[in-house]
């Protein structure tokens, strides 16, 4: 009999906000691997009866969504019954991230399913930063975090700096945590062999204040370079009327399919990463993966994939060091071209598709035979 996977996704999140964003090839990839496998794999969706139209590039990947047009509120409080046929069916639950694991694992303790809780980032510290550690967003956050993990049957999170957080927070959680990294395809995301704009900088991501373009935009001021930002956010308005001078300098293109980003990642003389925090960023490991060289501020989540002067890069946050790092790697074309080959190299070893399908199906595997 086929284990049957059921992936809750974050709340709120649709098949269509992910192709909206461009991220829809990127979070299919290791799913794909998994039906190849031999697993059945349900995503367990947020958006209306649209999502069904993507069943048929999904390639096995079946879609339980709200299909019976009702309010989020609807849906959320009476998906438990709409779909228990289908809930019955699965062999594990498992979360995409944090907000909205409470569902998740509501649904895994009526139907007594295994659960896997899994975050790419942790909420409750992406939280604290944005809003204050007294918040009650950042209270929300450590709430249902500690609900989750604590009535997990495995966690799964993308760094060891992760996994110490939890492991302090709750020491009883320890053993059930796993490190499972965000991964990259190396056969689309690798060197293209084609001519990069030697003073093209390139920034992939979403376009808010834990990001610090403010600080990446007065760098590049008195600098002889193009940025090109590929995201959107809130920020954006507030760059482009804060930064008139830099109008000629900087190039939106917005949220493009990931299938697109190769080009532009080998186009560009340098990818930047600038921001105070991250998770474990997806766009700074796959523009390492096509060997360009690229710099990132010492921060958490960036300083535990960039090793210096090996992979990459590392400036502090504020404008001046940003841009002593920039002229660095613009004016030293083989510094740069030993850090993009070596950042390529890391990626394979620790990152591949083919390395983390290996420790997603040890866990699938650890959490159904308890």
């Amino acid at each position: 009999m086929k284990k049957h996977l059921g992936l809750f996704f974050t709340r709120g999140v649709s098949l269509g906000t992910w192709a909206q964003v461009g991220n829809l090839t990127r979070e299919l990839a290791i799913y794909k691997r998994l039906v190849e496998r031999g697993y059945e794999v349900s995503f367990v969706t947020y958006g209306d009866s649209s999502d069904l139209d993507f069943v048929q590039s999904l390639e096995g990947i079946k879609v339980i969504c709200n299909d019976k047009g009702l309010s989020p509120e609807e849906y959320e409080t009476g998906m438990i019954h709409i779909h228990k046929g289908r809930f019955r069916e699965f062999t594990v639950i498992k979360t995409n991230q944090i907000f909205g694991a409470d569902i998740a694992l509501n649904v895994a303790k009526t139907f007594s399913k295994p659960f896997i809780a899994r975050c790419g980032y942790l909420w409750s510290y992406n939280a604290a930063k944005e809003y204050g550690a007294d918040s009650a967003e950042a209270q929300q956050a450590d709430r249902i975090e500690r609900l989750a993990f604590s009535e997990a049957d495995a966690i799964s999170v993308t760094t060891q700096a992760m996994k110490m957080n939890v492991a302090v927070r709750l020491p009883d959680c320890e053993s059930r945590i796993s490190i499972i990294p965000n991964y990259v395809d190396t056969d689309l995301f690798k060197p293209m062999g084609c001519d990069r704009v030697s003073n093209q900088i390139l920034f992939i991501g979403r376009i808010a204040p834990e990001k610090n373009l403010l600080s990446l935009f007065e760098a590049i001021r008195p600098l002889d370079v193009r940025l090109v930002i590929i995201g959107d956010g809130p920020q954006r308005k507030e760059l482009e009327s804060g930064f008139p001078d830099l109008k000629n300098k900087v190039s939106w293109l917005g949220n493009i399919p990931n299938m697109e980003l190769p080009f532009h990642i080998n186009r560009s003389a340098i990818y930047i990463l600038p921001s105070l925090y991250e998770g474990h960023p997806k766009a700074l490991i796959e523009a390492m993966a096509c060997a360009v060289p690229v710099i990132g501020c010492n921060s958490p989540g960036i300083r535990e994939i960039i090793r210096p002067l090996e992979s990459g890069l590392l400036s502090e946050p504020d404008p001046q060091s940003l841009r002593s790092a920039i002229e660095h790697l613009i004016t030293n074309q083989k510094l740069a071209q030993k850090l993009g080959n070596q950042a390529r190299e890391f990626i394979l070893e620790s990152y591949s598709l083919d390395n983390v399908i290996k420790l997603e199906m040890q866990i699938l595997s650890k959490a159904t035979m308890l």
